[in-house]
C-alpha cells in the first residue's frame, strides 16, 4: 500500500539548533542507507548506467509511497513533518534492521514503535526471573501482558498460567481478578495508579487495535476502571511501595523496582524487593504456596 505524505516545510532557519542538526544526522543516514543498496536488492531493473552508488531518490520515493519532493527535501535537512507510517514504509524500503529503525526514529523524533519478538523474551531472561527467587518477579510485554514470572510472583498473587494467555494481562487480573482485590492493602489506590501508568504509557500507540481492545473489555468489566479511564489521569512509573495480605504470610511490603530488557524491545522486568525485615523474613516462606 502506498503513503501519502505531501510536502510540509517551514522556513529551512526554523528549529532550534539541536533540531538542525538532528535533521542533517537524519538526512545523511538516509543517504548512506539509501547508497548501500542496489535496485537487484528490492527488485528493480539495474536500467542504463548509473552515476552514483545504489538507488536514486526517485526510487526510494517510488517505493515508499511519497512524493519526489518530500524524499528529497528530507535528504536535504529541510524542515518537514515526517509520519511514523512514512518512517515505517522507508524503513522496509531501505532495509534497515532493527537498531537502524530505531535510530531512523530516534533522528525522527518519533517515539519507536516497541514490539515484542514472535518467539517471546527468551530463555535467558526467563533464567533471570527464575534467578531473583525467593523475590517476585516477572516479565511485561509491550500490552502488559505477563510473559514469564518466577515461583515466587506465582505464589503472591496465583499462577497466571491458571488463565488463558489473552488473559494473562496484569491490567485484566488486576480489575477482574476477585483473589488480587483481597490481596492488595489497598486495592482502589494500587488499581487507580495502575490505569494511570498504563495511560501513560499507552499514549505513545494511541489507536492501537489491541490495547483498544483491552481497554474497551476492561470499561465492560470493571465500572472502576471505566471511571478511572475516563478521568484521563496519567503518571509515570517510579520505583514504589506496595503492601500486600497474603492469606499464608500475612502483610508484605514490597519495592517495586522496573528494567527494561534491551535485547528485547518492548519487554520490561519487574522485580519486587523487601521493604522492611519482616518482609524479608516472610520472603521464603512464599515458597510453600507456588505451583
Amino acid at each position: 500500500m502506498l503513503v501519502s505524505e505531501p510536502p510540509r516545510k517551514t522556513s529551512d532557519t526554523h528549529g532550534t539548533t539541536e533540531q538542525q542538526a538532528r535533521r542533517r544526522s537524519l538526512a545523511a543516514f538516509l543517504r548512506s542507507r539509501r547508497e548501500r543498496i542496489t535496485p537487484r536488492d528490492v527488485d528493480l531493473p539495474a536500467g542504463p548506467r548509473r552515476r552514483t552508488p545504489g538507488l536514486r531518490r526517485e526510487e526510494v520515493a517510488l517505493l515508499s509511497g511519497v512524493s519526489v519532493t518530500w524524499y528529497t527535501w528530507l535528504e536535504q535537512a529541510r524542515s518537514i513533518t515526517v509520519s511514523r507510517q512514512v518512517l515505517e514504509a522507508l524503513a522496509r524500503t531501505l532495509l534497515l534492521d532493527g537498531a537502524e529503525r530505531r535510530h531512523l526514529f530516534a533522528l525522527a523524533g518519533e517515539p519507536y514503535p516497541e514490539q515484542v519478538p514472535a518467539d517471546g523474551p527468551g530463555p535467558a531472561l526467563q533464567r533471570l526471573v527464575d534467578a531473583l527467587d525467593p523475590h517476585p518477579a516477572y516479565l511485561l510485554d509491550a500490552d502488559w501482558n505477563l510473559v514469564a514470572w518466577n515461583r515466587a510472583e506465582a505464589a503472591l498473587i496465583g499462577d497466571p498460567a491458571r488463565f488463558p494467555p489473552e488473559r494473562r494481562n496484569l491490567l485484566w487480573l488486576m480489575f477482574t481478578d476477585p483473589a488480587l482485590r483481597t490481596l492488595a492493602a489497598d486495592w482502589p489506590g494500587q488499581a487507580r495508579h495502575l490505569a494511570a501508568q498504563f495511560r501513560s504509557d499507552a499514549e505513545r500507540r494511541v489507536g492501537d487495535p489491541g490495547l483498544e481492545a483491552l481497554t474497551d473489555e476492561l470499561c465492560e468489566a470493571s465500572p472502576e476502571f471505566r471511571t478511572w479511564w475516563e478521568a484521563h489521569d496519567v503518571t509515570g512509573f517510579l520505583s514504589n511501595r506496595r503492601e500486600f495480605l497474603h492469606p499464608g504470610v500475612g502483610r508484605l511490603t514490597l519495592d517495586y523496582v522496573k528494567l527494561a530488557a534491551l535485547d528485547a524491545p518492548g519487554v520490561k522486568l519487574f522485580a519486587c524487593m523487601p521493604a522492611d525485615a519482616e518482609t524479608a523474613r516472610k520472603l521464603p516462606e512464599l515458597a510453600a504456596y507456588a505451583p
